[in-house]
This record gives C-alpha cells, structure tokens and sequence, in this order.
C-alpha cells in the first residue's frame, strides 16, 4: 500500500486528505496553536478512516505535504522574534520612511504608517559603499561587523537580517557578514537580501529581508518539533512544505526562506481548482476558499493562476513571487459587531476555534458567521462535521441577539439574515478585484468553491459577481489539503538584470543562462527525473518612465538577437491584457529589469479511483429555513448523499454532506458533474 497524505492547517480547522491505492479519505481535528497538536489529530482521523494500525499507517505513507499557517500567524498578529538588522549607513530609517500609503481611506488620519517588524533601536548602520554598476566604493571592515553584530546580540536578537544597498548588484559586503556569523555564531539564523531576494527597490527587499530573519527562529521551533514527531511515529519520507509561489520544497529548502510559506495553505486550493477546471474544460476560472477564518480568491487563466511579482505579506509590500490570493476576513468563524456609527460589521476579527462560535460552546460570546447561518435553519446543529460536533442554535441565537440584533432594533432573524447577505457582499468584492479590478469580465468565468463554509454562501456570491456556473468539488471542506497533494515543486530564482533592446541578447543571455544552472543544480539536489523537468524563463519588463513592470515569459530557450521583435511583442500582449487595449506606450523604450527563471519538477500523485459506497441513495427531509434572500420562512427538502442523485435537482434547497453544507437558492438548478456538484445559475 502507498499513501499519500495531505495537510492544510487553517485558523480553525486542521483539514487532511489521504489517498491509498486509489481511494481518498479525508478528515479535520480544529487547529491548535502549537500547531503540531492539530496535525496529529488531523493524521489520527486519516489513519482511523483507513482502519490502519499507527505503525502500518505512517510505514506506508509514500508523500507527504503540508501547508500552514506558522508564518501566516505570525505576520498577522505580529508575534515576531526579536532581530537586528544591519544595513548601510544613512538608511536605518528606510523601514520607517516606507513608501506613501494609498487606499480606500479618504481621511488623511486614517493613513496610519505600517507597523514596525523591529524596533529602531535595534538597526545597526554600517560604513560600506557598493555602487550602481556592483563597483566597490568604499569596503567593509570586519571589526565594524563585529562589534555591530555582537551589539545586536547583547541587546537579545535571536536572529539577523543584512540589507545593504546595492546588494543585489554585488553580494560581496554581504557575504562577508554571512562569512562571520557562519564562523562566529553558527547557530545563529540570519538572512541576507542578497540571497533571499536579489532585486532592487531597497524597501522592498528589506521588508522581506527582515521578514524572513523574524520569522525564522519561530518556523524552525515548529518544524523541529513536527519532524521529530512524525518520525517517532514512523513516517519514512520526507515532509514538503507549499510555498507561496504555488509549488513545494523540501524542509531543507524551506528553512532557507521561511517567509515563502506566507500563505501555503491558500495556495493549495488554487492548484486543485486548476486541476477541477482542466477536468471540466473550464479556461477562465474564480477559486473562493471560504473557511473558519477568512476568504482566499484567486483568478485562473488558460490554465494558469496569476503570480505576483511584489507581494503583499500582511500589510508589508514585499519582493516575493507569489500567486496572487485576495484574503479578506469573512469566514465562519467571522465576528458579527455593530459599529460605533450603528453600523453592522463583519470581521475581520475571527473567534478561531478557541473560544470559536457561540454555537461551538467552547466559550464563544460574540456572535459569528456560523452562528448566523445556524439561526437561519441553514446548518444542522445535530449534523455539523457529519453529527461529531454538536452545536447550540440557542446560544447562537441569543449572541445574535445580544451583540446585533439588540443595537440595531431588529429581530433576530433579520440580524442573522443581515450578517449573511453583508458576508456575500464582502466576498463578492474581493472577487471582483481579482477580475474587474484587473480587466477581467467576471461573467466569463465559473467559479469553483470549496472550505468548509463556502457551500452555503457560493451560489449567491456567484450572483452577485455575475458568474452563471459554480462548482462546489466532492472534498470541498479539505479542498485545499487535496491541492497540495497535487502540487509540483517549484524552484523560482530572481535576479535585477537591467537590459534594453539596444543592448546585445549575449548579455541577457548570460543572466539567464546563470540562473538556469542554478535550477538545474536544484533539480539535481532534488533528484527530480528529467522527463518530469520544465524551466521557464520570465522577465519583469516596463515602459521607460513607468514604475511597475508586467511578467512576460521569453520566447525562446535561448535569448538570440532574432528574438527580441517577439519577446518586444509578447510584452505589449501582456501589458494591454492587463491594463486593456490601447494602453501599450509603444513608442517609449521597453526596459527589463529583473531576470526569472521558475524550474519545475512534475509530481506523480495517485489517481483517485472512488470516494464513496456507491451502495448508498440519496435521502430527502422537509427543514424551514430562513431564505437569503427574501428573509422569509420556507420549508425546503433537505438532501443527503447527493453525489448519487441521478437526476437534477432544483432550489430551494440544502445540501448536507458530513462535513459542509450547502445551499441551493431559487431558480438555480444543481447536478452531479464529472464526481462534483455543478450549480447552474442561469441567466443573469
């Protein structure tokens, strides 16, 4: 027997699939905050699912990956380790200078400055010179590295970020502080911009520099204290971690950069949807990842999901690749509040699974989103994760009451009504920034939905945005932990290479043709076969006179002077497929700035042969709800097992699988489709 294993650690539940021999288990235990805790629970479940012995259970487990949220929490509630950061001379305020806020606030005393990762007093400049070109200006001296270093030490830095200012042009002042902590502290963590992320823009590059440097001791506690468990358990193979470019690494290669698992779990679903899509001939496709804590959206194009070059980490702009996810904090376990304006809110704040949901009866006094949709009859307080948690619809009802329903005027009923429709909303909106917002129509898309509380509220944010077809997959409450598992690893390298057209292709040609062997190198590493092998070359290319750059992937293998009419073509391609057509500045000089290349190492997953007994009928009871959308009381059929209706079925109605619920409005149809639930919206 082989069995694979996947694992998504979310801010409420810990979600966990498992294929062996073709057949997938899946399974959740709630998160816990060591983490590890929460992991053992979720695997506990896949093993009793399997009806395996521990030792049988971890013995034949062939892969293993996970995505979690140590680095997600840590950046969101701010619990970094304490650092020092060494940096040039004349630029310790550079964190703090920041770059100008711009958003939605029209108050000017809205526009807070960013919160510190460290502490001022905690930077240390250094006397050192590297110009434009990489020249030498003036040297770095190893005793001012020393007593710098030994400074921050004293002072209680548990590790050390080094972002000096031309850096990325030549590493070598920076190596020279790497050269002395590997000598002097070889236990210490510590991270240099040149090696994490060789890129200009220096606010940038030291946001992510000390990012990673903060994050590190806290990710590497963590993964000793997992890895040292599962192998006392008997797991044989090696534990690959998500990255937020959208593919995995070894723990090794994770600890190099720990930051890059900013977002890990999220990811996964975007690469399962990409494999739902394909199955289903979709080419233009929304993902909606709804779970206890928030809401993840993310745009799939011809098989492809978009990937960010300057990525949000938190509230930090940063210079890692990433696939581009818009978080918002709508999630079942969302906090329901009314405003000091008397005005009904909904998040950001979440109540986690500690003390989580009034519902949940573990301590829970504010009302949630799950609290809501209990109140409206939606959920089954007697079959919520299939009849293992039982749920209190009373204490629901009067948290409701109590915190919203009480302040706003309104009946209960039309409070809970009320922090569903504003949950929609919000969710509709973080969908039409990744389409509208970036010139996409949303009414060509379907939408593929997943979490385990996104089944009750997907049918009506597809309404909103405008999307005819929705699909909620059979695993959709552990979607994501499926995703992973289908994951390829993925190796991204950067470097600021500026280039025009006017120079010869000889000299691109040589950053890339570096960058690659790096890749190839990995792949060695890795042990990656060559038939499963793909490297691709991209570039970070602007109009002169422009800030931003647009990603363009090159034409060619390798980069020759005839290929510059194509790659100056591709680029204006990509840049009005952003920004619409027309928009290309055609006469002003094409730039490129930064050098790419993503490498790539195809996975072999087990084939999902069958899920379910096929031996079980779809059941129908009659349940009164409060209808979304008209607030009114209905009675609606209720229906269990539907993956094995044969026939389609019309709303209203819900949808009750062990562990989501879903839910059907009226004039839409739904049908079993290709092993998923396919909701037809009709026109719009």
């Amino acid at each position: 027997m082989s069995i694979h294993v996947g694992i998504d650690v979310g801010g409420t539940f810990t979600d966990a699939v498992a294929i062996a021999d073709g057949r997938a288990v899946r399974g959740k235990a709630f998160s816990t905050k060591d983490v590890t805790t929460g992991i053992s629970g979720a695997l506990e479940v896949l093993r009793s699912r399997l009806d395996l012995d521990e030792s049988a259970f971890f013995d034949n487990i062939s892969r293993f990956v996970l995505g979690n949220t140590i680095v997600t929490n840590a950046v969101d509630e701010r619990k970094f380790a304490p650092i020092g950061l060494l940096t040039t001379a004349g630029f310790r305020d550079c964190l703090r200078i920041s770059r100008s806020a711009r958003g939605s606030a029209r108050d000017p005393h809205d526009l807070l400055p960013r919160a510190d990762i460290l502490a001022r007093a905690d930077i240390r400049e250094i006397t050192e010179r590297v110009d434009a070109d990489g020249h030498i200006l003036v040297p770095i001296k190893e005793d001012d590295i020393r007593a710098a270093v030994e400074d921050l030490l004293a002072g209680g830095a548990e590790a050390i970020a080094v972002c000096f200012l031309w850096s990325f042009r030549n590493a070598a002042h920076e190596q020279a502080v790497a050269d002395y902590l590997d000598k002097h502290h070889p236990d210490l963590p510590y991270s240099t911009s040149s090696a994490l992320t060789p890129v200009y823009r220096e606010y940038e590059r030291m946001v992510t520099t000390t990012l990673d440097a903060a994050v590190k001791p806290i990710v590497s506690s963590h993964f000793s204290q997992l890895a040292n468990d599962l192998r006392h358990r008997g797991l044989r193979c090696p534990v690959q971690i998500m990255q937020v470019h959208g593919g995995f690494l070894s723990v090794e290669e994770t600890s190099k950069a720990p930051i890059a698992m900013f977002n890990s779990g999220p990811v996964g679903g975007v690469t399962g949807a990409r494999l739902v899509g394909n199955s289903l001939g979709w080419n233009k496709i929304l993902t909606a990842d709804m779970g206890g804590t928030s809401l993840d959206a993310a745009a799939i194009v011809d098989g492809e999901f978009r990937v960010s070059p300057r990525a949000m980490v938190g509230e930090w702009p940063t210079s890692l690749t990433a696939v581009d996810i818009e978080s918002i904090g709508a999630g079942g376990g969302s906090i329901a509040w009314v405003d000091e304006r008397g005005v009904l809110r909904v998040g950001p704040h979440s109540a986690g699974s500690t003390p989580g949901p009034a519902c949940y009866g573990r301590g829970g006094e504010h009302p949630t989103v799950t609290d809501a949709t209990l109140t409206m009859g939606l959920l089954n307080p007697d079959y919520y994760l299939g009849g293992t948690v039982e749920l209190d619809a009373h204490s629901a009802e009067a948290a409701i009451a109590h915190h919203v329903g009480t302040p706003l005027g309104v009946p209960t009923d039309r409070a809970a009504q009320g922090i569903y429709r504003l949950t929609v909303a919000q969710m509709a909106n973080a969908l039409r920034k990744i389409t509208v917002n970036r010139g996409h129509d949303p009414r060509e898309f379907a939408m593929i939905a997943f979490g385990g509380a996104c089944g009750l509220f997907a049918a009506a944010i597809g309404e909103h945005v405008g999307v005819r077809s929705v699909v909620i997959p059979r695993n959709a409450a552990v979607f994501s932990a499926y995703g992973l598992m289908h994951a390829d690893s993925i190796y991204s390298i950067v470097q600021t290479s500026p280039w025009d057209f006017g120079a010869p292709a000889s000299d691109l040609e040589r950053t890339f043709s570096r960058l690659q062997q790096r890749a190839l190198d990995w792949f060695e590493a890795e042990g990656v076969p060559e038939d499963r092998r793909e490297v691709i070359r991209e570039a970070d290319m602007k109009f002169s006179g422009q800030i931003f750059e647009v990603t363009t992937r090159l034409p060619a293998t390798t980069f020759t002077d005839a290929d510059k009419d194509a790659l100056r073509q591709r680029f204006i391609e990509d840049y009005e497929s952003e920004f619409g057509l027309g928009t290309a500045w055609t006469e002003a000089e094409i730039l490129l700035i930064n050098a790419r290349v993503r490498a790539t190492g195809f996975s072999d997953v087990q084939a999902v042969t069958h899920q379910v007994d096929d031996s079980r009928e779809v059941t129908t009871t009659r349940r009164e709800i409060i209808d979304p959308t008209t607030a009114e009381r209905v009675e609606v059929d209720v229906h269990r097992d539907i993956f094995h209706a044969s026939a389609p079925i019309s709303g209203p109605c819900v949808l009750e699988e062990p562990d989501t619920t879903i839910f059907v409005p009226r004039g839409a149809t739904l049908r079993v489709a290709a092993d998923h639930l396919l909701i037809e919206l009709g026109a719009q």
